[in-house]
């Protein structure tokens, strides 16, 4: 590793006085970045990056599109949804127009947590039950009701007393045809767990491509089983596309669409802003009746003037720029150069994933899969060492997680290919 400069020091040293102890940083020597632009991000010193993480700048740092609409807007109103607004409303329509007709109603938030959160409530209002389904090493938010269903947070954020986990369907370990059952089956002992204890199951809460337990997209439609359990013990289906979705998976703009199924309550954050705080979720309007009827919902910033603003730039550019077939094509590519690459370097021991959503799975012995925890740390902070920055995701943090702006072309892939490549050759 390199050294951390003074400069750094000193910067970290001042943010560790004023944030405190709970904030972490990415990396044994953080990065300092001040600009950016498309997959590009520009450190203090002016080194460049490529930037192969940040899904949240979903159409690329600083699109000109989407900051001009922001700051149009911005000089113009920003107030919230209790006034009437063509901006909520254009959006909302056209949101809802990349949806099945099925789900005919949007609400915004500012954050993925509080989309995730304001499901929550909702499939409890419609099932009068209070029982959540969630994976293993699932992330959904940092509210309180959703930390308590977010296991990957850590073994000090207790499972709330009606949370469930289910072990997530490992396609490197699993037979692509005994995916689904398998998946399901453990939502079934899921749901008797929860009527053992004398507590009815509300929901089953998934993100699509299973981002934080490792990466697993395939095969496409393995989900289905587990949607028509869930659903046949009276709850509800919550697909969380926080990550997967806005075209991220190249051949669906939503990742729930891969599996054939149609969610009661779909979930969505920042990327629909390009990074703006702009989250929410659409759900039937049968699902919805019994919140709208018991509860007054009201988000003071949620589905802002701004935010709309921004959500219909970010549209504007997916379409302008055709970036699922862009998330497909490029996507295609790089897998096929991450996966010549385990040709010459046994520590890669799977690679996966759908459009520009990838996981490379790590493991120190292939008959085995013993995970590579260590090495893959080494991985992530060499990268960044090299110019290149992703990170790392499942329950032993052994596979590289490759999530960029769906900008993302061949020449970029070309370069995270080549930049692994020196790193595993020096390892």
């Amino acid at each position: 590793m390199l050294p951390i400069s003074p400069e750094t020091q000193a910067l970290m040293d001042r943010r560790a006085k004023a944030l405190g102890p709970a904030y972490r940083l990415f990396y044994e020597r953080p990065l300092h970045p001040v600009r950016g632009t498309g997959v590009w991000l520009f450190d203090a010193d002016g080194k460049r990056y490529l930037d192969a993480y940040n899904n949240v700048a979903s159409v690329g740092h600083c699109h000109p599109h989407v900051v001009t609409a922001i700051a149009g807007q911005a000089g113009v109103l920003n107030t919230h949804t209790r006034y009437l607004h063509e901006g909520v409303l254009d959006y909302a329509e056209r949101l809802l127009a990349t949806m099945p007709p099925a789900l005919g109603h949007a609400m915004f938030t500012c954050t993925g947590s509080e989309a995730n959160d304001l499901a929550m409530r909702i499939a409890r209002a419609h099932t009068k039950a209070e029982g959540l389904i969630v994976t293993d090493f699932a992330y959904h938010g940092v509210t309180a009701s959703i930390a308590e269903a977010s296991p990957s947070l850590g073994k000090f954020v207790r499972l709330g007393e009606a949370v469930r986990t289910v072990a997530a369907p490992d396609s490197y370990r699993t037979a692509p045809e005994a995916i689904g059952a398998a998946f399901a089956n453990g939502v079934r002992a899921a749901i008797s767990d929860l009527k053992a204890k004398g507590i009815r199951p509300a929901a089953l809460m998934v993100d699509t491509v299973f981002s934080s337990d490792g990466i697993y997209t395939d095969p496409p439609g393995f989900l289905a089983e587990a949607v028509a359990t869930i659903r046949a013990a009276g709850g509800v289906f919550i697909a969380d596309e926080v990550q997967a979705g806005l075209g991220r998976t190249g051949d669906a703009f939503w990742g729930f669409q891969r599996h054939g199924v149609v969610p009661d309550i779909v979930t969505m954050g920042k990327p629909l802003g390009a990074g703006h705080p702009l989250a929410g979720l659409t759900v039937r309007p049968e699902v919805l009746a019994a919140f709208g009827r018991e509860c007054r919902y009201f988000n003071t910033f949620g589905g802002n003037p701004v935010a709309m603003a921004a959500g219909m730039a970010v549209m504007d550019v997916i379409e302008r720029e055709d970036l699922l077939a862009n998330a497909q094509r490029v996507g295609r590519y790089l897998r096929a150069g991450l996966r010549e690459l385990a040709t010459r370097h046994t520590l890669i021991g799977d690679t996966r994933g759908a459009g520009l959503f990838i996981g490379v799975e790590l493991v120190t012995d292939r008959p085995t899969k013993a995970p590579a925890t260590a090495e893959t740390l080494r991985v992530v902070n060499a990268l960044r060492d090299r110019g290149v920055l992703l990170s790392s995701t499942g329950e032993h943090a052994n596979t590289l997680k490759i999530r960029p702006p769906l900008v993302f072309s061949q020449a970029h892939a070309d370069l995270l290919v080549g930049t692994l490549d020196q790193v595993l050759t020096a390892l």
